[in-house]
C-alpha cells in the first residue's frame, strides 16, 4: 500500500515539474513513505531522516520530508527529534505534496518554516488513482479500492495511521483498471487494508453479492486483463459469496491471503479477532475444495502477551492444518496508541524469537514440500522484470503467486509464456521456457 502511494505522489510531482532521480545524492528534495505497523519500521525512517538532514546542514535548500503513517502517528513528535523537517504529511494527504513542496521552494512558507499536514480530508480516498510506471510495460500494478479500517485489532495502529473505511466507486476502479491494461498491464492486485469488506454499510449487496464480489465479477469482463489479485483480506470477511468466485471467475488467480495471526482462541479473543480457530480452518478448507489449485499464504504474530506454550503449539497445529506455504511471521511489537500496550504476561524476549524459529523452520518444510510438487510441471507465469542474479536471467510468478526464475529475454517482460519447472527451493522454482 506504501509502495501504491509513492508510486502516485511521484506521479504528480511529475506532473508538476519534477524529475524523479536514480541515486538520492542527485536529489534536490528527498521524501520518505513511512510505516507504522512495526516499532523497527519507525526507527528506521527515523534513522533515515536524521542521516538525510546532514546533509540538509550543508546544503539548506536540500528539502527533506516524511509522509504516511508515521507522520499520522507520531505527528509533531517528530520534530522533538527532527526539527530541521521541511514538510510532514499524513495519509489523507498525499496529493496536497506537490503544491506544498513548490510553497517550500518557492519561499512563500513564511508563517511557519514546517509543513505539518495530518488532517482527515473527505474523499481523499480518490486521489490514489494515477500510476508512475518507470518502465514500458508495467505487467502488474496496484489498485488502491479503498482506505482506513474498521476492525479493532488489539495490536494494530492501522486505524489510528490510516482512519475509518472510505471507498471509491467500482466505476472508477474499473476505469483506472482500462487505462492500465491499455498501457500493456496484464495483472491488477487490489489494495485496501480490509480489502474484501470493500463497500460494506456503504454499497448494497445485489443478487446476495457483497460490493467485492461485484467489483471482482466486473473486473473479470475487463478485455485485455488476464490476472486479478487482492491483499489483504480478513477472515470475517470471506463469506460464501467470495469462495465461489474461484470457481466460476477464470481471471481469479488461484492464491489466497488469509491472515490467521494465532491459532489459539484466547489469543484471537485477546487480540480482538472475531472468528475461531474452527471456523478460520473451515474457511481454509473450503477454499481448497472450491480450487483445487488453491496456493494459500498468511500472517501470524508469535508472542502476543499471554502466549503460553500450549497457545503457540495450538498456532503450530492450525499452521501445520492449514498447509501455509509462504507466510509473513512476526514476534509482537508493542505499539503505543494500541489497546494491546496495556497487557500483562508480556512474553520475554528470547522466547519471541525461539517461537518466531520455530514457526519459519515450520514454514520452511511445508513450502519445500509444495514447491517440490511442481517439478517437471508445466506452469503459466507472467514475466515481471530481470532476475536479481544471473545474465539474461528474468522472475515471473505463475497465478498461484509462487516466483519463477529463467532464462529469457527483455523482451518478455509484460507478456504470458509457459515454463517447465527444473528446480525447487522454499522460495523459488527455477525453469525453462517451454
Amino acid at each position: 500500500m506504501n509502495e501504491r502511494d509513492s508510486d502516485d505522489v511521484a506521479y504528480k510531482l511529475k506532473n508538476r515539474g519534477y524529475v524523479i532521480v536514480d541515486n538520492e545524492d542527485k536529489a534536490d528534495v528527498v521524501l520518505l513513505n513511512t510505516c507504522s505497523v512495526r516499532e523497527q519500521a519507525e526507527n528506521k525512517a527515523l534513522g533515515k531522516a536524521g542521516h538525510l538532514i546532514k546533509r540538509k546542514k550543508k546544503n539548506p535548500k536540500f528539502l527533506v520530508g516524511i509522509m504516511g503513517c508515521m507522520a499520522q502517528n507520531r505527528g509533531s513528535e517528530i520534530l522533538d527529534t527532527l526539527p530541521d523537517l521541511d514538510l510532514i504529511v499524513g495519509t489523507q494527504k498525499f496529493h496536497h505534496v506537490p503544491d506544498y513542496l513548490d510553497k517550500i521552494s518557492e519561499g512563500k512558507n513564511t508563517e511557519n518554516p514546517i509543513i505539518l499536514d495530518l488532517g482527515e480530508e473527505l474523499g481523499s480516498q480518490n486521489q490514489i488513482r494515477n500510476h508512475n510506471s518507470g518502465q514500458l510495460v508495467q505487467a502488474s500494478a496496484f489498485v488502491s479500492i479503498m482506505q482506513g479500517c474498521n476492525m479493532k485489532c488489539s495490536f494494530c495502529i492501522v486505524p489510528k495511521t490510516r482512519g475509518k473505511e472510505r471507498y471509491r466507486s467500482i466505476e472508477s476502479i474499473i476505469d483506472e483498471t482500462i487505462e492500465l491494461v491499455e498501457r500493456g498491464t496484464k495483472e491488477v492486485t487490489l489494495l485496501g487494508q480490509i480489502v474484501n469488506a470493500y463497500g460494506r454499510g456503504s454499497l448494497s449487496k445485489i443478487s446476495n453479492k457483497t460490493p467485492f464480489v461485484q467489483l471482482l465479477e466486473k473486473l473479470n469482463d475487463v478485455k485485455g486483463l488476464e490476472r486479478i489479485r487482492f491483499t489483504s483480506p480478513h477472515p470475517i470477511s470471506f463469506g460464501d459469496d467470495l469462495i465461489e468466485c474461484y470457481k466460476y471467475l477464470p481471471k481469479l488467480c488461484e492464491h489466497a491471503h488469509l491472515p490467521m495471526q494465532s491459532g489459539s482462541d484466547k489469543i484471537l479473543k485477546t487480540m480482538n479477532r472475531p472468528y475461531s480457530s474452527a471456523r478460520f480452518l473451515e474457511i481454509v478448507n473450503r477454499l481448497r475444495s472450491t480450487q483445487p489449485a488453491m496456493r494459500i499464504s498468511t500472517d501470524v504474530i508469535v508472542g502476543f502477551p499471554g502466549e503460553t506454550e500450549k497457545d503457540f503449539e495450538l498456532t503450530k497445529s492450525a499452521f501445520q492444518q492449514s498447509a501455509f506455504e509462504m507466510a509473513f511471521i512476526f514476534k509482537y511489537s508493542e505499539r503505543s496508541g494500541t489497546k494491546a500496550v496495556s497487557l500483562s504476561n508480556i512474553v520475554p524476549t528470547e522466547i519471541k524469537e525461539r517461537r518466531n524459529q520455530e514457526l519459519l523452520s515450520l514454514l520452511r518444510t511445508q513450502s519445500e514440500e509444495s514447491n517440490s510438487k511442481s517439478l517437471g510441471r508445466k506452469f503459466e507465469i507472467l514475466v515481471e522484470a530481470k532476475a536479481k542474479k544471473g545474465i539474461n536471467m528474468f522472475m515471473g510468478r505463475t497465478r498461484c503467486n509462487r516466483k519463477v526464475v529463467f532464462e529469457g529475454d527483455i523482451t518478455e517482460i509484460g507478456t504470458l509464456k509457459y515454463v517447465t519447472i527444473k528446480e525447487t527451493s522454499a522460495t523459488t522454482l527455477t525453469g525453462v521456457s517451454v
